[in-house]
């Protein structure tokens, strides 16, 4: 009998194993998948033992072993074009069936094993299959499988499924935010298209029925108080938007006649969708009439209950979730009252910054040129160190941190510090407090004093201090305290290493203190901080590296100085806001050509690849970087390698404005620069995203989309002409 099928299965239980290992969410698709790992890994070793002995395979069981490598094939190709770009619910089922397969052709092949074992006296081999059944026939279903199972039945019988259930999936699943459910019922819309045109009646109804699962969680999310209400008034229901379930801003019609706010219908209509919402059937036009009339009785409501004007509650109410708003924003506080912070929740200085941009999008703020998408344009141009490090301050969804924290630090060196210093730990030090020369002097001895704890207290005093004074910047660099911070940065002490990179990266700031901390030798010492510090010190070591590569003549430096290879360390180790640091730096350092070879020859690429999971948040930062990197041969050819083509092509269709942008960008360059690349593109279904990019694109991804477009158009006649 042939043994290739048998080597097969085993090649592709291999390569199963390794994406999922390869898999950083956390999401109950993934879940489903790991208990597919767990299912064949036993049963892995056991094809491999007989496999390299001299087994007789029944025809049965090859023909088993075949149908096994279909659907581990099949499992494999659904978690590489990525479960997430189908919806939750979706790909939560899909998996579970996949799951569900794999489990009885396991069973089935073992007792395949069982039956011809004992003939052939293989015992040793004969107690593993035997193991490895009781342990398949252990596995259950997930008991979510089964809950959506029975919500789905009995909306399809007319009945309403019970609340406990619902929300026990909402709450599994994660879809109890209004922006969940929006990406939700896009999803599945999408996936429903795509069904319709493949005429597969099994998999379109099973589509349908969870459509309306969703349609009935999102009735059962309304009904919370936090959008069913403001400040304790009821919100009327013709007032609510029904996909953003809250008050409507600016409330528009569709052409079906429904009323929706703006900016959720706009989303709706971007991602392709021609059918209503809430009446399910298809609109002639995507074309939204502002509605007059609900706009006005909903501002008539908000006076009569005594609410904040209607602009205000866009505001800081009910901002657009693809929106910034200021409540969500990282605003600059003061540490008025509180003491001096510890070293795990220390914050970080933020800073502003002023970039160029070559391939990723870009924004303006003032006179100053952003990086793309780290800096938003809604940020004041001067920052603080109140809640984050210089990436993470942009990243809006994340909480604020409480800044009322203990002294980490020893009472006993408190005399060191001049009267009006020694003071934080009983009266108020406000970020504005100015010093004197004599002041910076007396903390300057302190940081070359032998004491650890001295050390320390004195660092965190230069870092206090250069929080947000720019005279206390300059003064503090003026009197000599960068070489005595750098030396700091060695120290074995945790707590004064972070205060010495910190007070280095607030330093930083006056772009006159950022030649004066390159040329003192600090690229070294930060790069020694970013492979053996603390997770806090590694992130602001990346933070102060990507303030001195805003200026042009460092980025070379920087790049050149083995910074690169301790910065892709951070992006794929490193903690969330560790490696949203490591990809900012990454991203102004990858502006200079010379960069990019290093930063793809680093192995960037294939941690971008990855944390372009939607559930990491950094999807819009790694797509800016591809973007830079795909226009260099050797990033081209890494990222295809990686599997970045499909992922490129989802961000396309699912991405944020400022995403589409940057993969079109990077497809524009894979397209045409080769055809390979180009008909992989084609392959992935580019097409329909990048026409509708192309149409409600912002302008720069309109530009992209049609030159991809006219590209592929060129080959088409090319082609066509070869063939004449």
């Amino acid at each position: 009998m042939d043994r290739k099928s048998i080597g097969a299965l085993i090649n592709s239980i291999s390569r199963l194993l390794h994406l999922v290992s390869c898999q950083t969410s956390k999401t109950a698709a993934i879940n489903e998948f790991k208990c597919i790992v767990g299912m064949l890994k036993p049963l892995k070793c056991i094809i491999d033992e007989a496999f390299g002995s001299p087994f007789p395979w029944d025809e049965q069981l090859v023909t088993a072993i075949e149908e096994l490598d279909m659907a581990v094939n099949e499992a494999r190709d659904f978690l590489e074009k990525g479960p997430h770009r189908f919806g939750k619910i979706y790909s939560f089922i899909r998996s579970s069936q996949m799951a569900s397969s794999i489990r009885n052709l396991s069973m089935r092949i073992c007792q395949l094993y069982s039956d011809l074992l004992p003939v052939y006296s293989f015992p040793s081999l004969l107690s593993a299959t035997q193991q490895c059944m009781r342990e398949l026939e252990c596995r259950q279903r997930d008991p979510l499988t089964e809950l959506i199972v029975v919500a789905q039945m009995d909306l399809k019988d007319n009945l309403v499924p019970s609340i406990e259930k619902i929300l026990k999936i909402v709450d599994t699943l994660g879809l109890a935010s209004n922006q969940e459910l929006l990406m939700e019922s896009i999803a599945l819309e999408k996936e429903r298209l795509k069904l319709e045109t493949k005429h597969k009646p099994e998999d379109l109804a099973m589509i349908n029925q969870m459509i309306q699962l969703v349609l009935h969680i999102r009735y059962c999310v309304a009904k919370f108080e936090k959008y069913s209400s403001i400040n304790g008034v009821l919100i009327p229901t013709h007032f609510r938007c029904p996909l953003s379930l809250q008050l409507m801003l600016d409330p528009v019609i569709l052409a079906s006649g429904q009323t929706f706010e703006r900016s959720y219908i706009q989303k709706w209509l971007d991602n392709g969708l021609r059918i209503c919402p809430m009446t399910r059937q298809n609109v002639q036009h995507t074309d939204l009439v502002s509605n007059c009339t609900v706009k006005a009785l909903i501002s008539t409501w908000c006076e009569e209950n005594n609410l904040m004007h209607l602009e205000s509650i866009s505001c800081n109410e009910f901002a657009s979730p693809f929106m910034i708003s200021p409540s969500q924003c990282r605003e600059p506080t003061s540490i008025s009252n509180t003491k001096p912070v510890n070293r795990v929740q220390a914050q970080k200085y933020e800073i502003s910054c002023v970039d160029g941009e070559e391939e990723s999008s870009y924004c303006t703020s003032n006179h100053q040129m952003q990086s793309s998408y780290f800096l938003d344009h809604r940020s004041s141009s001067t920052r603080s160190e109140s809640n984050s490090s210089v990436i993470s301050s942009i990243d809006v969804l994340a909480s604020k941190f409480d800044e009322k924290l203990s002294s980490p630090f020893s009472k006993d060196v408190r005399p060191l510090l001049s009267p009006d210093l020694s003071r934080t730990n009983s009266s108020s030090t406000t970020h504005d407090d100015s010093t004197t020369s004599f002041h910076v002097e007396k903390l300057m001895e302190g940081l070359k004093d032998l004491n650890p704890d001295t050390q320390a207290t004195c660092a965190y005093e230069l870092r206090l201090l250069s929080k947000n004074n720019a005279e206390n910047r300059i003064l503090i660099a003026k009197l000599g305290a960068i070489h005595p911070l750098i030396s700091l940065l060695h120290s074995k002490c945790t707590d004064v290493q972070e205060n010495a990179v910190t007070a280095l990266l607030n330093l930083s700031i006056n772009n006159g203190n950022k030649g004066l901390i390159a040329e003192a030798g600090a690229l070294q010492s930060l790069i020694y901080v970013l492979v053996s510090g603390t997770p806090m010190a590694k992130e602001n070591a990346a933070a102060t590296l990507f303030s001195l590569s805003t200026l042009e003549e460092y980025k070379i430096k920087i790049g050149s100085s083995g910074a690169i290879h301790a910065l892709v360390d951070l992006l794929g180790t490193g903690t969330l806001r560790g490696r949203k640091d490591a990809a900012t730096a990454l991203f102004n350092l990858s502006i200079q050509h010379e960069n990019k070879a290093r930063i793809v020859q680093a192995g960037a690429v294939r941690y971008l690849i990855l944390l372009m999971d939607p559930s990491t948040g950094m999807v819009d930062k790694s797509v800016a970087l591809l973007a830079n990197l795909s226009t260099i041969h050797e990033g081209r050819v890494v990222i295809v390698q990686e599997g970045g083509i499909p992922l490129l092509v989802e961000t396309l269709e699912t991405g944020t404005q400022r995403g589409k942008e940057n993969a079109a960008s990077a497809l524009l360059q894979l397209s045409i620069n080769s055809t390979k690349f180009c008909s992989l593109v084609l392959q992935e279904g580019a097409v329909p995203p990048l026409i509708a990019l192309s149409q409600f694109g912002t302008p720069r991804a309109r530009e992209k989309a049609q030159q991809i477009l006219s590209h592929f158009r060129s080959l088409r006649e090319n082609t066509v002409r070869k063939a004449r």
